[in-house]
């Protein structure tokens, strides 16, 4: 079941401003190596928490229908369903009218369910043939982002500046600090 980024944020939780106030950086020299730090610091604790932070678009795609008639989506928060479609053998979409289906972004994770009345269509392709755009994220803006995993960015963006090898003296890794293992917490999907 790949999930496939169609669209990435516009922009970042954390500005490259405030990731230099919070280095305490006052010069240009390395305003590319602190951007691509912010960027890769959003990724990994997205990944990390199966969060989006900034609003993005996204392709989840599905074999068959699972057995029930919910879909659970992997990502969160999920703002909206921009479009199902589903694929016959000659790789022909058609879209699915949204009556068919509701969104219950408030569950976590957020559920696609199929309404009871009409029917679940089959795919025509054996593989890939459900295709569930979606939209998710805090917001379009990076205040839109809880400040806690803001504040996680830039202890990451820290910590990978004045760190910048993966391993340390004799071996030794260079684990994430516990402090954004902390603020990351309550974020965190829990599976069982």
């Amino acid at each position: 079941m790949p999930l496939l980024l169609t669209s990435g944020p516009a922009l970042e939780p954390v500005s490259l401003v405030e990731a230099k106030d919070h280095l305490r950086v006052d010069h240009a020299d390395e305003d590319v190596l602190i951007a691509s730090l912010i960027t890769a610091s959003r990724v990994h604790l997205e990944t990390m928490l199966g969060l989006a932070f900034i609003s993005q678009q996204w392709n989840f795609v599905l074999d068959r229908w699972p057995d029930s008639p919910i879909v659970e989506l992997p990502l969160a928060p999920v703002q909206s369903v921009d479009q199902l479609s589903l694929y016959d053998a000659d790789d022909n979409a058609t879209i699915i009218t949204p009556a068919n289906y509701a969104l219950d972004a408030l569950s976590q994770p957020a559920r696609l369910i199929w309404h009871g009345f009409a029917p679940r269509p089959s795919p025509g392709r054996s593989c890939n043939g459900i295709e569930i755009s979606f939209t998710a994220g805090f917001g379009a803006n990076a205040p839109d982002v809880p400040q806690p995993l803001r504040q996680a960015i830039l202890l990451l963006v820290a910590h990978w500046y004045e760190h910048r090898e993966p391993v340390g003296v004799a071996g030794e890794v260079r684990e994430i600090p516990q402090m954004i293992r902390m603020l990351t917490n309550s974020y965190r999907r829990v599976r069982l």
